[in-house]
């Protein structure tokens, strides 16, 4: 492991097993943060070089989008060697490097882990390809013949994430499972050796110095194919009970078992964080201490900028990380999802009632190029400051995607040939994908991609983008930008005890809370102002004025 000395504002990492509970985690997607060699994808020495920027910021921990060798079929989450770099991005002694000036700084590390399905570029799954019916290769995937009289048809009429059969037949006439990308091959979570390969892959980075783990789609690795197999119908009429054939089983927590002994050989423990899209009620599992510790809280990406939402939401999330003995998650965006200062400048979402969106929240904006319906930005970008603000005073931990912090919005109008996700070519017309968050970042305002890197960038910025380059915002009151890193700050100053108690709005528009030590933070999500409570003045989303707290805005106080 590389020597670095260490950062003079660094935090101390040696003895803090639950630095994760309330942590502030940024997420990068590594190709579109910094690009270092000219050939316009982000690499990890682009990471490494702005490490200091990161440092500056006040984040605890990032979060590493997938690294690994793929054929980008899936934006890196078609993984082809789980133990190594990508050689587009670096190498293994590059992500060394990096590691150690992350921690030189007093960031820690988390790493993607994508165990549901391997890429089909995967030595495992060429070799079942090669090996044939009834091998021990293709055993470690979910092989099955096809039906009719020539065996010519998919074994079920189950369609995949990404739509399509989600099963596709090879050249002796087997078809695989795929509950993504055609290049997403399942892999058999019943086979040991399935099992003990993870194991491994969870030690070699561990040895490496990785904090913890972020586990990609953690509800869907266990299944049941019994025969006979059940129709699209009868699979969607049934309960998602932890006996669901292929969606949250609960037989996947005896492999998250295996892991969090994995995960306590070290000291401290590794950490993990589950994205598992799963009824509330079932969250607990995944977030307790014999599994992966922690689960993501994806209620704010859905929420519209509404106070009922906002306080039903921390108020529900709260409750299941007691149940779970865990601390909950916050995050309003990330690399599957419309940015929310577009999400919040666009009409509010239709619900169905069960209060989730009926529509995916701003697919209809980027269908249309950005035209229809139309963004109040400017709104937008108030509100996604209120929110971030809010967010980052409540209790747990804090997950932020990359640009954010800059006031990003959603790239709509991405040539159609530039276009990368899958979703988009599978569903033409339909969706188009998520492109246009994962767009990359501008650092400089005036310099060739706006400093991400010489040779251009692999998906076009626009030329809106100079005015949320870093350079445009660094150091300049007010800003976005400098609006995080005062926050950031500040909470590193007042978070303590994971408490809250909500203290009484002057309307239905205004949510408040009081953390320990006086702390209290209130957002006016209503259209008018409102009085200013009492207290002294930290830091506010908004300029404020007078004795009012402005419309979509929030501040922190601290009582006398």
């Amino acid at each position: 492991m590389t020597t670095v000395a260490p950062s003079p504002h660094a935090r101390d990492l040696s003895d803090a097993p639950d630095w994760w509970r309330q942590a502030v985690v940024y997420q990068v997607y590594p190709r579109s943060f910094a690009d270092t060699n000219g050939d316009g994808l982000g690499d990890i020495p682009g990471i490494t070089s702005r490490v200091a920027y990161l440092a500056e910021l006040g984040v605890d921990a990032v979060w590493l989008s997938p690294f690994y060798p793929s054929a980008l079929a899936d934006g890196g989450y078609d993984v082809a060697d789980y133990r190594d770099v990508d050689p587009r991005l670096g190498t293994l002694a590059d992500m060394d490097e990096l590691i150690a000036q992350l921690h030189a700084h007093g960031i820690r590390v988390v790493v993607d882990i994508v165990p549901n399905h391997t890429s089909d570029k995967h030595a495992w799954f060429q070799e079942a390809l090669a090996a044939g019916r009834g091998s021990a290769a293709r055993e470690r995937y979910i092989f099955r013949e096809g039906t009719g009289p020539d065996g010519s048809e998919p074994p079920t009429d189950w369609v995949s994430v990404f739509g399509g059969s989600a099963w596709e037949r090879v050249s002796d006439g087997q078809w695989y499972f795929h509950n993504f990308d055609v290049s997403q091959p399942d892999l058999n979570w019943a086979n040991p050796e399935v099992r003990a390969d993870f194991l491994t892959t969870l030690r070699f980075w561990s040895d490496r110095g990785v904090d913890g783990f972020r586990v990609d789609v953690a509800h869907m690795l266990t299944k049941d194919l019994s025969e006979p197999l059940p129709s699209r119908a009868e699979l969607d009429a049934m309960p998602i009970d932890g006996n669901h054939p292929l969606i949250d089983r609960d037989d996947v927590q005896e492999v998250y078992a295996e892991w969090r002994a994995v995960f306590d050989e070290y000291d401290p423990p590794r950490t993990a964080v589950a994205e598992a899209w799963v009824h509330p009620s079932r969250v607990p599992l995944y977030a307790s201490a014999a599994s992966l510790g922690q689960s993501f809280n994806f209620d704010l990406l859905e929420a519209d900028f509404d106070a009922g939402q906002f306080r039903r939401i921390v108020a529900d999330n709260l409750a299941l990380a007691a149940e779970s003995g865990s601390s909950t998650t916050w995050v309003l965006s990330n690399h599957d999802v419309v940015r929310h200062a577009t999400r919040y400048g666009l009409p509010d979402a239709e619900r169905g009632a069960d209060g989730r969106p009926t529509l995916k929240h701003g697919n209809e904006w980027l269908l249309s190029g950005g035209r229809t319906p139309a963004l109040d930005a400017e709104r937008g970008e108030r509100r996604a400051r209120a929110a971030a603000l809010f967010l980052l005073g409540l209790p747990g931990s804090a997950y932020l995607y990359q640009g954010e912090e800059l006031g990003l919005h959603e790239v709509a109008d991405i040539p159609d040939a530039e276009r990368q996700d899958p979703t988009f070519f599978r569903s033409p017309g339909v969706d188009l994908g998520r492109d246009g968050c994962r767009v990359p970042l501008p650092w400089t305002a005036s310099d060739t991609a706006f400093g991400f890197g010489t040779g251009g960038a692999h998906l076009s910025q626009p030329e809106w983008f100079a005015r949320y380059a870093v350079d445009a915002e660094d150091g300049v009151p007010g800003s976005t930008l400098e609006l995080y890193r005062r926050a950031l700050a500040l909470r590193h100053e007042l978070q303590t005890a994971e408490e809250l108690a909500w203290t009484d709005g002057s309307s239905d528009d205004v949510v408040g809370f009081e953390r320990p030590g006086g702390w209290v933070v209130v957002t006016n999500f209503g259209a008018e102002p409102v009085a200013l409570p009492a207290g002294e003045v930290l830091v506010s989303s908004r300029l404020l004025e007078g004795d009012e707290l402005p419309a979509e805005t929030t501040v922190w106080l601290r009582r006398a």
